[in-house]
């Protein structure tokens, strides 16, 4: 139930993206959800090897790299969905950092374990 929930706060940061970043275009909401949904595959496949072969990088700048790959696995994934659209790097760039600090604030707001 978790799963699913993480699933929707991040198609909501997706979908409210093109409000607040420049250069962004998503042409409804179920966009929103398959660009969450193939956000999630590509964290979970893609990033880990790209954090292993820029790790030197990352260790110099403090894990701040992690924005730069974060931007540009988003920048990939807009060639793959239709009706997700990045025009350039920095839109990419600022879009995921957006979508990480909206999903980030999210989650620890509504999914916050209530001990």
């Amino acid at each position: 139930m978790k799963l699913i929930a993480k699933w929707i706060i991040v198609a909501l940061a997706v979908f409210a993206t093109p409000y607040f970043i420049s250069g962004i275009i998503v042409d409804g909401f179920y966009v929103a959800f398959v660009t969450a949904l193939l956000l999630g595959i590509v964290s979970v496949t893609i990033k880990p090897l790209a954090m292993i072969i820029t790790l030197p990088i990352n260790i110099i700048t403090l894990g701040l790299f992690t924005l730069v790959i974060n931007g540009a696995l988003l920048w990939l994934l807009s060639s793959f969905v239709k009706g997700f659209e990045v025009a350039n790097f920095w839109s990419a760039f600022l879009a995921a950092l957006f979508i990480s600090v909206v999903t980030f604030i999210a989650e620890k707001i509504f999914l916050s374990d209530n001990d």
